[in-house]
C-alpha cells in the first residue's frame, strides 16, 4: 500500500471509490464533478489516496477553507485493512498542522462511518438538517489522543 497526496490525474480512480461504497452513497453521482474534486484537493484543501498496485482504493480530503472534512473512502474491497484510519491520519495531522481550529464532519447516523469517528476521538454535537450526525474534533484532543 501506498500512501500520499492527491493529485489531479488521481481524479478519475477517487470518483471510481467514491461510487463503490455502501454508506454514505450520493443520491445522484453528477452531485460532485471532477472539477469540484480538483478544487477542493488543489484550491480549498488537500487529499490523499492509498494505492494498491496502481490502483486508487482509498482516498481522504479536508476542506482547510470551510475547517470540515469532505470526504473520506474506501473500496469496500479494502475495507479493514486501516486504509480509512491511515488516510484519516495523515488528513488531520495536516489539518492542525495548517490550523489549530477545530474541524467538522457530517456522517449519517448507525454506520460503521459513525463508529470508526468515534473511535478516532471526534465528539458527535448534533445533527445537520439532512439527519447527519455532526462531529467535531479540536486540536487539543486531536493531540492528546
Amino acid at each position: 500500500m501506498i500512501f500520499r497526496t492527491a493529485e489531479h490525474s488521481d481524479i478519475k480512480q477517487m470518483q471510481v471509490v467514491r461510487h463503490l461504497v455502501k454508506e454514505n452513497t450520493l443520491s445522484n453521482p453528477d452531485l460532485v464533478s471532477d472539477q469540484d474534486v480538483a478544487y477542493y484537493i488543489s484550491e480549498k484543501g488537500k487529499g490523499w489516496v492509498c494505492e494498491v498496485k496502481g490502483q486508487v482504493v482509498g482516498f481522504a480530503i479536508i476542506d482547510l477553507l470551510e475547517k470540515s472534512v469532505w470526504a473520506l473512502f474506501v473500496d469496500p474491497d479494502f475495507a479493514e485493512k486501516g486504509i480509512g484510519k491511515e488516510l484519516h491520519h495523515l488528513m488531520i495531522d495536516w489539518y492542525f498542522q495548517q490550523t489549530k481550529d477545530k474541524v467538522v464532519l457530517g456522517t449519517a447516523p448507525n454506520t460503521r462511518a459513525e463508529r470508526f469517528y468515534k473511535l478516532q476521538g471526534w465528539t458527535p454535537v448534533g445533527r445537520y438538517s439532512n439527519g447527519e450526525t455532526k462531529f467535531e474534533l479540536s486540536f487539543n484532543d486531536w493531540a492528546s489522543r
